[in-house]
């Protein structure tokens, strides 16, 4: 079971401001979902599972590119034949 002081500990951790105010309901939804868990801990898988494997992705096909103009029509702002793209820093 996760105490309170934990939930804290957790927050603090994950960089996520918890009001006291909202801590008891934190907690609460925390021990429920680890008791969730613990019902699947408990979950016999001693049965023959017939689930087939099956690839779910397409075959890659060889089309026609986009030309650069068509490629750059939606962008915003192209700039020397390229999508500018805000800086990230």
């Amino acid at each position: 079971m996760v105490s309170e002081n934990d939930v804290l500990h957790i927050a603090k951790l994950a960089d996520i401001g918890i009001a006291m105010s909202e801590l008891g309901e934190f907690t609460e939804q925390f021990n429920a979902i680890l008791g969730y868990f613990n019902i699947l801990d408990n979950l016999t898988t001693d049965g023959d599972f017939d689930c087939p494997l099956v690839n779910v992705f397409r075959e890659d096909k060889v089309g026609i590119p986009l030309s650069q103009k068509k490629a750059l029509a939606n962008s915003h702002n192209p700039e020397n034949g390229y999508i500018r793209a805000p800086r990230v820093i």
